[in-house]
């Protein structure tokens, strides 16, 4: 009996002794642009509760999409980030061999808790959380009548289960989070996921946040253009149809304007769920991570959508704060989305699942490591491809048979092309042969060129 309440009173004492597993809470937004932070450099919109995270935390500033394989690009970035794999290895439906992030963390010993957009297919959430508030399958709907179900602990989801959202997307989803906080008791760590539909269009701010940005008063972006100057391949989207042709100040005003709103509204419904995790007592013992699904045009390169490998739409913030991670640090590692699910494992001391390829950002936040990457690779259907690295960046538009060429160092806009310059010859070289070894690294297998090339123009229809 004395041997048995020894070893009973040790297992206790190294239990006692195992470090505790961090919180984590994990906020997502919709077609987000990496600039659209205050405390980033943004002097315009209002973002406080977003700032408080950069004060309190790690932000990374070159964290990117790594493309899409369809006009729908929060599809694709959705898969990548929650399995943890790259773009060419990932199945947009997360079928049952792929290794989910929840999952894991749910195998790990975590209660797992998901809201908000899904955007992949039922099944893959059905088996990717143990409970759950409202969920939107969709990609995207009126944000004041969202279409959402309830987490059924069976997986059964289907359009005969679908109810309207009784508030703003924003709100309802930020409620549910509220609530699992004031709910959540002791014992198991949580990962709590809450993904926003904002501020991806319709961008119809509520209330006061519809009439917070004075359209006159809104900057246009440094690269504002009335058109692109050349098909990329995908110039009559429907995210491309939302205004006409040429764009007018006007109307990128305004839409930067509902944009703003969108972000500030939302960014008032992260406060909410903060200040409920600070009245739950945990928040010291957990990790906040905040980041969008990929950028936005918004009247960048004459565009308005994200079907393009400019860096204001394959860039996008991401936020860390909590165990572990550094206070008001900022860092320009490259990584990708997909990195921070390997990147959240290891803060907690959760084991990363067989077939994630992304690279933990832990070494990075530990000071042990001042770079993830050397280059980042982007790919957009069959129409664009794209390699940069610390100062060059050369996008490649296959089915036109033309490159660009930037300067990022002294040219972060994108606006000034040096493909066809005699002295960057050398250089287009190097970076073909660099993306070339990208795409292979990649698993991308599509010819860079064409022996039946696309015209360089196209006829654009109106906007809508």
């Amino acid at each position: 009996m004395n041997r048995l309440l020894a070893a009973l009173l040790l297992a206790a004492s190294l239990r006692a002794q195992e470090p505790t597993r961090p919180n984590v809470l994990v906020l997502v937004s919709d077609d987000q642009r990496a600039d659209t932070i205050g405390a980033l450099g943004n002097a315009v919109i209002r973002t406080p509760h977003l700032d408080s995270l950069v004060r309190e935390g790690t932000a990374f500033t070159r964290a990117y999409c790594m493309g899409s394989t369809e006009p729908a690009v929060c599809v694709p970035s959705r898969a990548m980030f929650l399995s943890g794999r790259s773009l060419f290895r990932v199945g947009i439906r997360l079928p049952e061999p792929v290794a989910l992030w929840p999952k894991a963390m749910e195998q790990a010993g975590y209660s797992t808790y998901g809201t908000g957009k899904w955007h992949n297919t039922p099944p893959s959430f059905a088996r990717a959380f143990s409970s759950g508030g409202p969920v939107f399958f969709g990609g995207m709907g009126n944000q004041f009548k969202v279409q959402v179900q309830d987490f059924d602990p069976a997986g059964k989801y289907g359009k005969d289960r679908q109810r309207v959202g009784e508030k703003f997307s924003s709100e309802l989803f930020a409620d549910a989070a509220v609530t699992f906080l004031g709910e959540h008791k002791g014992g198991k760590p949580f990962f709590l996921y809450v993904a926003f539909t904002a501020p991806h269009d319709p961008r119809t701010p509520p209330g006061e946040y519809a009439s917070m940005y004075d359209p006159a008063r809104m900057p246009l972006p440094g690269n504002f253009l009335p058109k692109h100057p050349f098909n990329n391949g995908e110039m009559t989207v429907r995210d491309e149809k939302l205004l006409p042709w040429p764009r007018t100040p006007e109307a990128v005003r305004k839409e930067i304007a509902d944009y703003f709103g969108m972000i500030t509204h939302m960014d008032a419904q992260i406060g909410r769920i903060l200040k409920a995790l600070d009245d739950s007592g945990r928040r010291k013992d957990t990790l906040v991570v905040f980041f969008s699904d990929h950028g936005l045009s918004l009247g960048s390169h004459g565009l308005l959508g994200k079907q393009n490998l400019y860096e204001h739409s394959m860039r996008a913030p991401l936020l860390l704060s909590g165990p572990g991670v550094p206070r008001g640090a900022t860092s320009d590692a490259f990584c990708y989305l997909y990195d921070v699910f390997p990147t959240v494992c290891s803060l907690a001391g959760v084991p990363v699942p067989e077939g994630v390829e992304g690279r933990s950002l832990g070494p990075v936040l530990a000071g042990k490591e001042k770079k993830s990457r050397d280059a980042i690779f982007c790919a957009y259907r069959d129409v664009q491809r794209s390699v940069r690295n610390e100062r060059w960046k050369l996008l490649r538009y296959p089915q036109i048979n033309t490159s660009q060429l930037f300067d990022l160092s002294e040219d972060p806009d994108e606006m000034r092309d040096l493909a066809a310059d005699p002295a960057q010859t050398v250089r287009l070289r190097e970076m073909t042969a660099l993306l070339d070894a990208e795409q292979k690294r990649a698993g991308d297998t599509l010819p860079l060129s064409t022996d039946r090339p696309q015209p360089l123009q196209v006829e654009l229809p109106p906007g809508k």
